[in-house]
C-alpha cells in the first residue's frame, strides 16, 4: 500500500472520529439543556395549559378527571410540548415575587445558609490542605487518607453523627447545625491539596529564609498560584449546598427557617405554574456563577486532575 493512501485514510479516519465526536458532545448539549430550556418556557404558560401539555404525567385530584383519562385515546397518552406558549403570561411570575412574599423570604434562607458555608469551606480548605501539601510533620500522610476515605462516604454516613452532635450542642432548629458541618468539606481539602502540591517547595524554604511566616507564605506565594483552584472550590462548594435538601428537612422543623430548595418539593399540581417559575428564579444564580467562573472552573478542574 503507498504511503499517500495510507496518508489519505489516516486523515479521513480522523475527520470520522472528530464527527462522531462532535455530534456526540452536541447530543449531550441538547440533552442537558432541554430541561432548563422547557422549564423557562412552561413559565411562561398559563397553568391550564400546562396541564393539557403534561396530563399523562399529572395526577389530577379530581376522580372524574381520572376516569377520563383511562377513556382517552392513544394520540393523547404522551406529553405534547409546545416551544411557544400559546398565551404568554407574567402571571406566575408576579405571585411569585410580589404576591407571595414568603418565597423572597426563603429566596434569602437560601442565601444565608449557603454563604457562610462556601466562605468557610474555602477558608478551611485552603489552611488545611497548606498544611498536609507544605509542611512536614507526623502521620501527614495517614492523616490525609482518612480525609479521602470519609470523601467517598456517602452523605447519609455521617447524618446521624451530626444531628447527634447538633442535639448536644442545642444547635438543632438553628442554621448553625447546618452551616457548622457544611463547612468541613473533605473534598475541597482533597482539590486544593492538588494544586498547592505544584509549588515548588523550593519557594517555601528560601521565603522562610526571609523571615516570612506561614501565613505570609500562605497569602503572597501559595493562594496567587491557586486561584483556578479556589474558584473552581467555591462554584462547586456554591452548587452542592444550593441544592441541598436532607440537612434543612432533618435539621430545621420550622419551615419558615427552610431554604427555597426545600420549598420547590411542597409545590402542588395546582400551583404548578408557580414550580416552574420558581424554578426558574431558583437556578438561576447558579447558572450565572456558572458562566461567571466557566473559566476559572474548567481550568481548576483539568489542572486538578494532572497536578500531583
Amino acid at each position: 500500500m503507498k504511503s499517500g493512501e495510507i496518508m489519505l485514510r489516516g486523515k479521513f479516519g480522523s475527520k470520522l472520529y472528530k464527527g462522531v465526536l462532535t455530534a456526540f458532545l452536541a447530543l449531550l448539549v441538547v440533552v442537558f439543556v432541554f430541561p432548563i430550556v422547557m422549564t423557562t418556557i412552561h413559565s411562561f404558560k398559563t397553568p391550564s395549559e400546562i396541564k393539557s401539555e403534561l396530563k399523562p404525567i399529572i395526577k389530577s385530584s379530581d376522580e372524574e378527571e381520572q376516569n377520563n383519562q383511562q377513556s382517552i385515546g392513544e394520540e393523547n397518552k404522551y406529553v405534547q410540548l409546545k416551544l411557544i406558549p400559546s398565551k404568554a403570561t407574567l402571571n406566575a411570575y408576579y405571585d411569585i415575587l410580589l404576591a407571595q412574599p414568603q418565597f423572597l423570604m426563603l429566596f434569602w434562607n437560601s442565601m444565608r445558609l449557603t454563604a457562610p458555608i462556601v466562605a468557610g469551606q474555602v477558608i478551611l480548605s485552603v489552611l488545611a490542605a497548606y498544611a498536609f501539601s507544605q509542611l512536614r510533620f507526623r502521620l501527614r500522610e495517614p492523616l490525609f487518607f482518612a480525609y479521602i476515605v470519609v470523601m467517598l462516604m456517602p452523605f447519609q454516613v455521617t447524618l446521624v453523627p451530626n444531628y447527634i452532635m447538633a442535639n448536644s450542642l442545642g444547635l438543632l432548629n438553628s442554621e448553625w447545625s447546618i452551616i457548622l458541618p457544611g463547612m468541613f468539606n473533605a473534598f475541597g481539602v482533597f482539590l486544593m491539596r492538588q494544586f498547592m502540591q505544584v509549588v515548588p517547595y523550593s519557594y517555601i524554604e528560601a521565603a522562610r529564609m526571609d523571615g516570612a511566616g506561614h501565613l505570609r507564605i500562605l497569602l503572597t506565594i501559595v493562594l496567587p498560584m491557586c486561584r483556578s483552584g479556589i474558584a473552581a472550590l467555591a462554584v462547586l462548594a456554591f452548587i452542592d449546598n444550593w441544592n441541598m435538601v436532607e440537612q434543612p428537612l432533618i435539621f430545621l422543623k420550622d419551615a419558615i427557617k427552610q431554604p427555597l430548595s426545600v420549598y420547590l418539593a411542597y409545590i402542588s399540581e395546582d400551583d404548578i405554574g408557580l414550580a416552574f417559575a420558581a424554578s426558574v428564579i431558583y437556578m438561576l444564580p447558579a447558572i450565572l456563577l456558572m458562566l461567571h467562573a466557566e473559566k476559572e472552573l474548567v481550568e481548576g478542574v483539568q489542572l486538578s486532575g494532572v497536578k500531583g
